[in-house]
């Protein structure tokens, strides 16, 4: 019986990379599809959300499943209701991704407003916390939860430098407001991205450690010394 329990989580965990790794896809071709202004591309990503969503239910399912049948407790419990949660950020970040696409076909109508250099910056910064996020997930990492945790702050001011910049070109011509304020949305999107991601880190210390660092940022900055 604890064998099959086992075999169940390693599956569950695989599941839960899957999907993590659909949506990191999603999240890279929505910035591809903004700097090389690809039509197709940003509509490749908005029918493929749907794909993710069905992975969402599927996932969910198969935990309630889990919880229903083994009645888990201790760690084997908090690692399926960390499943769960993680699962509902992701499926909003495939949700971000449709977002930045569907602003990035409504940019397509006007010429390009500026050379694109720190909303790709910012999306690697996202996209990096995401990976990371789900790497701690499976080695049941918290010292790279919490590294995770800290590296939101470089993508927050990454986003209000962004608006900053866009907001000058807005007081210089007001015909550019439409198109800076659909980027400074993209960069929302991107900033939100990296929430998300701080959200699996802190579940992932909550999975190892049994610990809740949710509104405690002052005291996630840096892993405990060993």
């Amino acid at each position: 019986m604890a064998r099959k329990l086992e075999h169940d989580l390693s599956d569950l965990k695989d599941r839960v990379l899957r999907m993590g790794s659909l949506v990191e896809e999603a999240i890279r071709k929505s910035i591809k599809a903004l700097v090389d202004r690809d039509r197709d591309l940003a509509l490749a990503v908005i029918d493929g959300d749907a794909v993710i969503n069905t992975h969402d239910v599927e996932i969910e399912e198969e935990c309630i499943r889990l919880l229903a049948i083994w009645q888990p407790t201790g760690s084997n419990l908090r690692f399926i209701t960390t499943a769960i949660k993680i699962i509902t950020d992701l499926e909003r970040m495939g949700d971000l991704a449709v977002d930045i696409c569907e602003r990035t076909i409504e940019l397509m109508d006007e010429p390009q407003l500026k050379p694109y250099i720190d909303i790709p910056r910012m999306a690697e910064a996202s996209q990096k916390m995401l990976k990371e996020s789900l790497d701690a997930f499976v080695e049941k990492d918290a010292d790279l939860a919490v590294k995770v945790c800290a590296a939101d702050d470089f993508v927050d001011n990454l986003n209000q430098q962004i608006f900053n910049e866009l907001l000058v070109y807005m007081l210089q011509d007001p015909k550019n407001i439409g198109r800076a304020v659909r980027l400074t949305y993209v960069a929302k999107y991107l900033e939100r991205v990296g929430d998300h991601a701080t959200n699996i880190a802190e579940m992932v210390v909550y999975m190892v450690k049994g610990k809740v660092i949710r509104h405690m940022a002052c005291e996630i900055r840096e892993p405990e010394a060993k």
